[in-house]
């Protein structure tokens, strides 16, 4: 973490100073704003803690409930989420009280005895493998928690504003805040109380029944499956041996998911209640938890729940619905003005653990683009780049989602080979984790045509970090923590073997980096340019560094030391970035989006490829 940079700090570096609007910020709703988001589920408070990050741009949030949410639904945070929780700047407080998958087991019935089940696989889970960051279960609510204290302790000092509900929306044709929004107070003083807030940008994050979907003529395509699940939060006591690890258990008597929670003693059960008569009419949500938990202990036989506290419930019949557009646009032409994230545009199933996790990149993806179009960084046609990229991933959840959910449901009649769940559970591993996601080219990703200088860096996929060595203290660093969810776009030239090619390619760039800087700001402000030599890090003159990659930053104009890396042998493989990431020797760019996805992979010396793409991209300062 670097600080200190616009002068000594003595309190918790992480609340930095307020700027822009989040100075004397009003504590009621204005009758104006930049963006307005409607509810702090996921994605709208991650949407939140981005544009915090953007203090020139005005941003509010509203929430119907009163106050923090206390008992969130979803629990399951994949390592891509993790991911992105570093950047965020709270991976490792929030690791800290999480539950960590390590295994996950598979549970049959017993050849001998059918009506009882058995251990058949222990695997590890796919967290250990493909990742450095690991698979977690923590409460829905505490995600949101660390996401509003990163947006309060932004320069945005952003804050829902609690109490108030989304009633309806007009679009205008015209005017600088053409999005008309009704809301009414839901609670305290004004409770029941209407006015009306205009605004540039409306984000309904508003949940599977979202009214912004519905006020712009969106709707969910798909059906609900007939399946229906229980799940409980419980605090138990138990003789099942696999209590404190993963399982699916597959028996004569139906199926559960068994999760362990957060904090050694809650675990979540999700329990098949088997098909859904036609005629239903959703009458299976109203089944007592008393039936759940009888099921559950129908299912684990011989092995028994003694359940102590119930901390939370529900019953659920299994959906797939993606709606048919992430935005307003439908027809039309224009640039959109009001989006949907989250449940909002996509539902289905809990149980692969995707919900709030593809929640969550939906705001990441828009966050940035909110704030480069408002602060006049990029052309408002990026804007447009959000429903094209995020429709596609939200119906590959679906298709996945639905095939595990069928899995999971099976009957021990339907399963020839007792190892295919676990097989599949492993083979997929990539997709639920989050790392499958890949954007194609468009105005802010390119194609792949020199996708072979850095194959182990994909374009349109996540960048996929590896470990370094900090030239200028010799610590091992992974690169790609080092970056922020600020908002900057971020560009790693790997130098040739000997480095002299490199300081050619900074003299180069540094002018097109200076065209779409403010004057008045960082020279690092809105592109971050890194260097990562191939020689021992004790061969490098840090002093020789061009002065691209030693900026000086802040009102004191102090040199940053932390742009110039070498390849560290990885403490594994024994082999280093260049290997690792199978870069080309000669030298390469990877360009990286704010939202950590490639977006470029260019020769070294393709500096007129470089300036062609960044372009297209950003409106000159």
């Amino acid at each position: 973490m670097q600080f200190h940079h616009h002068g000594y700090v003595s309190q918790d570096p992480r609340i930095v100073a307020a700027a822009g609007t989040g100075v004397d910020r009003p504590a009621d709703l204005p009758d104006e704003t930049d963006v307005l988001i409607v509810g702090s589920g996921p994605a709208g408070m991650l949407l939140a803690a981005q544009m915090s990050q953007f203090p020139g741009v005005t941003t509010r949030i509203i929430e119907q409930r009163e106050g923090r949410l206390v008992l969130g639904q979803a629990d399951g945070i994949q390592p891509r989420s993790v991911e992105t929780f570093q950047a965020f700047g709270f991976a490792e407080r929030i690791t800290a009280e999480a539950y960590n998958i390590a295994y996950m087991n598979f549970w049959g019935p017993d050849p001998e005895k059918p009506g009882e089940i058995i251990r058949t696989t222990r695997t590890e889970d796919y967290g250990l493998k493909i990742s450095e960051f690991p698979h977690l279960i923590v409460n829905q609510a505490r995600v949101l928690d660390y996401f509003a204290e990163a947006a309060a302790h932004g320069p945005g000092r952003i804050v829902p504003d609690y109490g108030v509900e989304f009633v309806g929306l007009t679009l205008h044709d015209d005017g600088e805040y053409p999005v008309e929004v009704r809301v009414r107070h839901t609670s305290g003083p004004r409770e029941g109380e209407e006015r009306t807030i205009r605004a540039k940008y409306v984000v309904g994050s508003d949940g599977a029944r979202s009214g912004v979907r519905e006020a712009i003529g969106r709707r969910h395509v798909g059906a609900f499956a007939a399946h229906a699940w229980g799940v409980m939060d419980v605090l138990v006591n138990t003789d099942f041996p696999d209590w404190r690890t993963k399982c699916a258990i597959n028996a004569q008597a139906g199926n559960i998911l068994h999760i362990p929670r957060e904090g050694g003693y809650l675990s979540r059960v999700y329990v098949d209640l088997g098909e859904v008569a036609e005629n239903d009419n959703h009458q299976v949500r109203n089944t007592p938890i008393e039936t759940v938990i009888a099921k559950a202990n129908e299912i684990l036989h011989p092995y028994s729940l003694d359940v102590k506290e119930v901390a939370w419930s529900s019953v659920y019949e299994v959906g797939h619905r993606v709606t048919d557009g992430f935005d307003d646009t439908l027809d039309s032409e224009r640039a959109p003005r009001v989006f949907l994230a989250g449940d909002a545009c996509h539902t289905h199933s809990a149980k692969a653990g995707q919900g709030m996790n593809v929640s969550m990149q939906d705001g990441f993806n828009l966050g940035w683009k909110l704030g480069s179009v408002l602060t006049g960084r990029s052309p408002e046609s990026l804007l447009s780049t959000y429903s094209a990229e995020r429709q596609p991933v939200a119906q590959q959840l679906i298709d996945f989602d639905r095939e595990w959910s069928s899995l999971m449901a099976r009957k021990p009649g339907e399963i020839s080979d007792p190892q295919e769940l676990a097989n599949y559970y492993l083979a997929t591993a990539e997709f639920p984790s989050g790392f499958m996601t890949r954007y194609t080219p468009s105005e802010i990703t390119s194609t792949d045509e020199h996708q072979a200088l850095a194959a182990g860096f994909p374009v349109g996929r996540r960048f996929k970090s590896a470990e370094v060595v900090r030239v200028c203290d010799g610590n091992v660093v992974h690169l790609g923590h080092h970056a922020r969810a600020d908002g900057r776009w971020r560009v790693y030239a790997f130098a040739d073997a000997s480095g002299a090619r490199l300081g050619e390619w900074a003299s180069a760039v540094a002018p097109i980096i200076a065209r779409y800087t403010p004057s008045d700001a960082d020279v690092d402000a809105v592109i971050d340019v890194k260097a990562i030599h191939q020689q021992s890090f004790e061969d490098i003159d840090i002093m020789s560094t061009p002065s691209l990659f030693l900026p000086k930053t802040g009102p004191l104009g102090l040199i940053d030391w932390e742009k110039v890396y070498t390849a560290a042998p990885n403490a594994w493989s024994k082999t280093d970035i260049f290997a690792e990431r199978e870069l080309s020797r000669d030298g390469v760019v990877v360009v990286v989006r704010p939202d950590l996805y490639v977006a470029a992979v260019l020769p070294l010396d393709a500096v007129s490829e470089l300036d062609a793409f960044l372009q297209g991209v950003f409106l000159p300062a």
